[in-house]
């Protein structure tokens, strides 16, 4: 089983590879994948109440957990394909996003950083 995100993209490496699909897998691509099944995500929450989305019965759960792993897996292979090391990019991003909204100013607010 896949424990570290390094592992699961090895496993993901492997299993394109294993069918050919490398040839499918420009950025491009990579980043359209991502984004329809970011919709299938979205999809699932559609028309349901703040308070629904937070309780979400075991069957709805179960198929939004799939989306997840869709949605993780392509971002993987993007990164693979552009030798990009999402865990780095996140922990750079942590660090830039922490000067933009510095909880002196942000705790407690949801406005874009500029409205702050």
């Amino acid at each position: 089983m896949a424990d570290t995100l390094q592992s699961l993209s090895q496993q993901q490496r492997e299993f394109a590879k294993a069918r050919d699909w490398e040839q499918f897998h420009s950025p491009k691509n990579l980043a359209s994948a991502l984004i329809v099944e970011a919709g299938e995500l979205l999809e699932h929450f559609q028309w349901m109440t703040e308070e629904q989305s937070r309780m979400l019965p075991p069957e709805k759960l179960e198929a939004v957990g799939s989306e997840i792993a869709d949605v993780l897996l392509y971002l993987i292979q993007l990164s693979n394909m552009l030798g990009l090391d999402p865990v780095k990019a996140a922990q750079a991003k942590i660090h830039i996003n922490a000067q933009k909204y510095p909880v002196s100013r942000a705790k407690g607010s949801s406005k874009k950083y500029d409205q702050l």
